[in-house]
């Protein structure tokens, strides 16, 4: 860009939307399943489903990517990367590799409690609990983490910022839940075939994503204008570094108009418009199929940016004086 070598491109762009993407999907669909009851009548079992599904592949792909990047996979040397699991200590990409196989094992045995489903009486119920306790604390570690990679570089000023792992984080539930209620969405077209019961069920866990998601991106945008607060109330390179993100900057236009108005202002006020009357009157909330898609669009599309802009402005930023 411009000049700048850009050391990490896609592959590291796609890694921290994927695992961010997946690891929130897992958190919700284990937060859903909880809140739920522990059985197959569980009114949020088809959404819990959706996110333990998405959970996994998506981290593991984002994974794959990121080995690839770091140059693990070359010939004569194809498992490299093992090398990894030699050694434990607090590095972040030791206890990222831990972090992230241990979310995978477990999301991937969470998913299958889904897809193996015997008729009469659910006999993995007890083994699907447990693993969604264990999976909320992992997918958040993973989606802390996400951040955490780019934040334990203080060579780039930009990521250097005790904010950046929180903004991941929130970025990351709000992307997880927008992948389930596209995958919802997309899956269950038909819901003229539902019961009445099934259709008020679905009714309450999408006015229940979709009221989560509005708060998510409301707490992203306040942790946004504190990153760029925080950096520009700094000095040195920090602020500096911060420039290319004001208006007027370099990725400024990327920016405010991807991430900050697509992903983050659109759909916030689209949500407001849809559970709006069911939040402060107490009556039906609006619904809309083209809102039903363009919503968890609108928030993946703005998720991807916020991490393409942030790996690549950090790029294009040095310490001042190197």
């Amino acid at each position: 860009m411009n000049g700048h070598e850009l050391t990490w491109g896609l592959p590291v762009i796609g890694y921290l939307f994927l695992a961010g993407m997946g690891a929130g999907a897992l958190t919700t669909s284990a937060s859903m399943y909880l809140r739920g009851g522990a059985s197959r009548d569980n009114r949020y079992f088809s959404l819990a489903k959706f996110g333990a599904l998405l959970g996994v592949p998506t981290v593991a792909i984002g994974c794959a990517l990121l080995v690839f990047e770091l140059g693990s996979f070359q010939v004569g040397h194809w498992f490299r990367f093992l090398n990894l699991y030699k050694v434990m200590n607090l590095s972040p990409m030791s206890v990222g590799t831990w972090l992230l196989t241990f979310y995978l094992v477990v999301g991937a045995l969470y998913a299958y409690t889904f897809l193996r489903q015997p008729a009469g009486e659910d006999g993995l119920a007890k083994l699907r609990t447990g693993l969604a306790w264990f999976g909320i604390p992992l997918g958040i570690g993973v989606a802390v983490y996400t951040g955490v990679l780019l934040g334990a570089m203080p060579a780039r000023p930009l990521w250097n910022s005790p904010i950046l792992a929180f903004l991941f984080l929130i970025s990351s539930l709000s992307t997880g839940i927008a992948a389930i209620m596209l995958l919802r969405r997309a899956i269950d077209r038909d819901t003229e075939r539902l019961s009445g019961r099934n259709v008020e069920q679905q009714k309450e866990a999408w006015y229940i994503l979709a009221s989560t998601d509005t708060l998510l991106l409301a707490l992203e945008l306040i942790s946004l204008f504190l990153f760029l607060m925080y950096g520009h109330l700094t000095i040195g390179s920090v602020k500096h570094a911060i420039s290319v993100l004001e208006f007027g900057g370099q990725m400024s236009g990327m920016f405010w108009f991807w991430v900050v108005l697509v992903g983050l202002l659109l759909p916030i006020l689209i949500e407001l418009y849809l559970i709006t009357p069911r939040l402060l009157f107490h009556r039906p909330e609006r619904t809309s199929v083209a809102a039903d898609y363009a919503v968890p669009i609108l928030v993946l599309v703005g998720g991807f940016m916020l991490r393409y802009v942030i790996v690549v402005a950090g790029q294009i930023t040095y310490p001042i004086g190197l």
